[in-house]
């Protein structure tokens, strides 16, 4: 195999979040005046909660604190369990795992949300770590930091490489090193991907799964 360990991003790769996500931003931003449809929000899928308050919406840093913090009620509430894996991804896991690879989720997701998503969904057990950010640290929330962090507490030894559906993840792969594969059936899009420099992209998990495994 080309790599013997795999980093995955969650939202948009292993499990899409659009409603909980969606909702979740839609009600902190009810919580400061502000109505927003849920369809309308995809964009927060991805980055994190810190960036895309100010960016999409312009909120003050204090605003930003409290929608978060608003985020946190409704996701740990409900939001978290309004997610579901892509079609097939428990047998795809399987698949990698069997042939060998070190399977490692790498994601901006306050890790005791993404500990709790993958357990939920019968994920877990096929992934060596599952490492996230920490919830009172902005710094360990972007990408090339969490990455950074899943390679360390993984204890990677030999090639690795990281999979994800946004262009966040891209740039926290190159920051450390390592190619990108890029998902089509997430959130970021071919134009994102490939402006950000993705190395490989594939169109479903029979794509990746072959990218994953040839020699």
């Amino acid at each position: 195999m080309r790599w013997n360990t795999v980093l995955f991003d969650l939202d948009g790769t292993v499990t899409d979040p659009k409603e909980g996500i969606t909702c979740a931003v839609a009600y902190a931003l009810r919580q400061q005046g502000i109505i927003a449809d849920p369809d309308t929000l995809t964009p927060f899928i991805g980055p994190p909660l810190h960036e895309s308050f100010p960016e999409l919406f312009g909120l003050t840093e204090e605003q930003t604190d409290r929608a978060i913090r608003d985020f946190r009620v409704y996701f740990s509430r409900q939001g978290w369990a309004e997610n579901i894996p892509y079609q097939g991804m428990a047998e795809f896991l399987e698949s990698l795992q069997k042939a060998g690879q070190k399977l490692v989720i790498a994601t901006s997701k306050p890790e005791e949300f993404a500990l709790r998503i993958m357990e939920h969904f019968g994920l877990a057990a096929y992934f060596h770590r599952i490492c996230g950010a920490q919830r009172e640290d902005r710094a360990s929330a972007r990408k090339g930091s969490v990455v950074a962090d899943a390679l360390r507490r993984s204890g990677t030894d030999g090639p690795a490489v990281m999979v994800g559906d946004r262009r966040f993840d891209v740039a926290g792969a190159h920051e450390n090193g390592l190619p990108a594969i890029g998902v089509l059936y997430g959130y970021g899009g071919r134009e994102e991907l490939e402006n950000a420099g993705v190395d490989y992209l594939a169109a479903d998990l029979h794509e990746l799964k072959q990218l994953l495994l040839q020699e």
